[in-house]
């Protein structure tokens, strides 16, 4: 089994607020991150496919083509953007770097058969670059 990844760059705003919570308990628990005036991030993404080399190709994944798919399904619809706000695959949820992991994660798995027949191994992202989640699904 082969691993490939691909780093890909954005950078968005966000606030960690439960609406639930008073602003007390939100200032508690989410720290400057429930700030009203929201705070952003320069966000780096690795994405990693995993798979046998194509025989006529040698490679798992047309990395290109994989940069492509992402940018075109993630990286241009959260970057410079409010993720509470502008993304509509975020709304209803706090918009944290592990439920953004996540709705990468099913993102990518419902388009990267278009592209290759490896099957994703994990997303990984930096939020800072000393904070970071990784989704293996």
């Amino acid at each position: 089994m082969l691993y490939v990844s691909r780093r890909e760059h954005f950078n968005a705003a966000h606030k960690l607020y439960n609406p639930a919570w008073s602003p007390e308990r939100n200032a508690e628990v989410f720290g400057p991150c429930a700030n009203e005036n929201w705070h952003g991030h320069n966000y780096e993404m690795i994405v990693t496919v995993k798979g046998q080399p194509d025989p006529d190709t040698g490679f798992v994944v047309d990395l290109k083509a994989l940069s492509d798919l992402i940018r075109t399904h993630i990286t241009d619809q959260v970057d410079h953007k409010n993720l509470n706000l502008d993304v509509p695959f975020l709304k209803g949820q706090l918009a944290s770097t592990e439920n953004l992991a996540v709705a990468f994660w099913q993102i990518l798995t419902r388009e990267l058969p278009a592209i290759t027949p490896a099957q994703l191994h994990c997303i990984k992202i930096y939020e800072t670059p000393r904070n970071a989640v990784e989704y293996f699904g």
